[in-house]
């Protein structure tokens, strides 16, 4: 997986061979399929031949009941391969889906970088279903196939100069098609990058639709789409008539091989080296062969556009790690001790900080950079560039990443919520279907859900949008109290919320983690108030310690940062 994943054609073969057996059993039927579509005109040869130049009506009432077996046949046999095939690439698809949600939950994460949301969906949509059916394609390539090995028996049967010019005709045929599909596999890669590029954009764009109408930017957001539609729009036209020129080169190549088959037959006929039936014959598999070059046209431009695809997954499975994932298990119930030494990581220049089991601290920075990079090591999103981090006295980075987070959960002050009911959000965060009851009164979302039609079993629309700001944080704040872990890490859990229903959270907070290590990243005094230390973060290092009264009373920068 990370760091050591699979390239785009392994993706391809992956996915085939999760379903070979519906493959070959669908290719099987469809061969028996294609073969009985090959059989019909040499059928009606042999019935001119034998019955209607000779005008016996038992053979003519023979001929046509081999016709109607033949047609029987090839009805059941093209739906059966038909239903085989389409499921085989369903669950194809199904399966690349399920490999890349895995790899974007991965703990270590490293899936998203450089990668907007909407990306990724498109990568796990559009990309992941062109993958999966190269699975049903190849079924329908093999009986393509077969057809034209067929035909070219029955051909060589005829007449042996037939047989081989379309043994010797097809290969270069095909090797002509495989050439002319690599302009299409080149711009169906830019068309998916540019759709699941704009596709990212629209869902940044909508997610973000309150704060550009707050800003008067509706006009440079329109912009900044329009542009990038337009370049995807592009490369879907471009990649539409690079199919287009693929198809019709192909069909001019193949008409123009059939148009030769019947020209040399019909010469044939003339010389007296064949029949009029098989003539007839040779004409009828002629134009038949007219259907199975057609199928491998489009099996061709499907598996350019499937190993188009299948390198953009490769990419997502094959992203690197974002942080080395360690081996070791967090103890059982682990006491939440928490020490940062020298600690280097973009906005942090080396943070020394002890924090004691059970304690609640406030975490104090003018710089949002140096909040965030905080998160992010605390989370471990990022190891630290240098120093340590270590819990419990075990550095983070020999925790596996998944352990890590059942005891250590960093709470962002922009966490979204899921589109289900409210009490569903809250019980996320619980384990083991305990009761949320405490959770919701300490953080206040009670209140929320009284206000609510159905109460607590209404459900938010998407990212809790019916929700106004405050209600989104309480709601937030929580699920992140049900969890309950060893270690809670809060940035700003209470900016959108009214000063008094602020003061009850911050007591009742207190309250509800007694006992369990907290960390309030915030400049709320409210929130600082109830803590029983606070640390300065200033230029990336702690530049003082103490209570909070303390700090106001001395310390001009800290209460600038708090009471401004």
């Amino acid at each position: 997986m990370p760091g050591g994943g699979p390239t785009g054609g392994q993706v391809l073969r992956r996915a085939i061979r999760g379903q070979r057996r519906r493959v070959a059993t669908g290719s099987l039927l469809g061969a028996v399929h294609q073969g009985c579509e090959a059989l019909v005109p040499v059928v009606i040869g042999a019935a001119i031949d034998t019955a209607v130049a000779t005008g016996s009506s038992q053979a003519l009432l023979r001929w046509l009941l081999v016709l109607a077996g033949l047609f029987l046949v090839l009805s059941n046999c093209y739906r059966t391969s038909a239903r085989l095939a389409e499921g085989a690439g369903e669950r194809a698809a199904h399966r690349i889906r399920m490999e890349l949600g895995a790899r974007v939950l991965d703990p270590r994460g490293g899936a998203d970088a450089n990668r907007l949301p909407g990306a990724l969906t498109s990568i796990a949509t559009n990309d992941a279903r062109r993958v999966g059916s190269v699975a049903t394609v190849l079924a329908y390539g093999i009986a393509a196939t077969s057809a034209l090995v067929i035909s070219s028996v029955a051909l060589l049967r005829i007449s042996v100069p037939l047989g081989l010019l379309v043994l010797l005709g097809i290969p270069p045929l095909l090797w002509l098609g495989h050439r002319i599909s690599r302009p299409l596999e080149r711009r169906s890669e830019t068309e998916q990058e540019r759709a699941a590029h704009a596709s990212g954009v629209a869902a940044d764009l909508v997610a973000g639709l309150r704060v550009l109408k707050g800003m008067g930017a509706e006009s440079a957001a329109v912009a900044r789409y329009r542009t990038t539609s337009r370049h995807s729009l592009g490369a879907a036209l471009r990649a539409a008539r690079s199919r287009a020129g693929h198809e019709g080169a192909v069909l001019s190549l193949t008409g123009v091989f059939i148009a030769v088959i019947g020209i040399v037959g019909a010469y044939l006929a003339m010389r007296g080296s064949i029949s009029i039936g098989d003539l007839v014959a040779a004409v009828g598999l002629a134009q038949f062969l007219l259907g199975p070059f057609q199928l491998l046209t489009y099996v061709n431009a499907e598996f350019a556009q499937g190993r188009a695809s299948a390198r953009r997954i490769a990419e997502v499975l094959d992203s690197p790690a974002a942080v080395e994932g360690g081996e070791s298990a967090v103890s059982d119930g682990p006491a939440g001790h928490l020490r940062l030494t020298g600690v280097r990581l973009g906005s942090l220049h080396g943070v020394d900080l002890d924090i004691r089991p059970g304690e609640l601290i406030g975490v104090v920075t003018g710089d949002p950079a140096a909040a965030g990079d905080l998160l992010l090591c605390l989370a471990r999103e990022r190891d630290p560039a240098g120093g340590l981090i270590e819990l419990d006295g075990v550095p983070m980075t020999e925790l596996a990443p998944d352990g890590l987070r059942r005891s250590v959960l960093v709470a962002h002050h922009d966490a979204d919520l899921f589109e289900t009911s409210l009490l569903d959000n809250v019980r996320a965060g619980a384990e083991g279907g305990a009761p949320v009851d405490e959770a919701l009164t300490a953080s206040a979302a009670d209140e929320v859900a009284r206000l609510l039609p159905e109460g607590g079993d209404t459900v938010l629309a998407e990212r809790g949008r019916s929700l106004s700001g405050g209600q989104r944080q309480r709601v937030a704040l929580a699920r992140a109290l049900a969890a309950d872990t060893p270690v809670l890490v809060l940035h700003d859990p209470t900016t959108a919320v009214d000063t008094v229903t602020e003061s009850r959270i911050a007591t009742r907070l207190r309250e509800v983690r007694r006992g369990r290590t907290t960390i309030l990243i915030t400049t709320s005094p409210a929130l600082l108030a109830v803590t029983d230390r606070v640390v300065v973060l200033d230029e990336g290092v702690v530049t003082a310690d103490g209570r909070h009264t303390g700090l106001v009373a001395g310390d001009e920068r800290y209460r600038a940062a708090v009471l401004a």
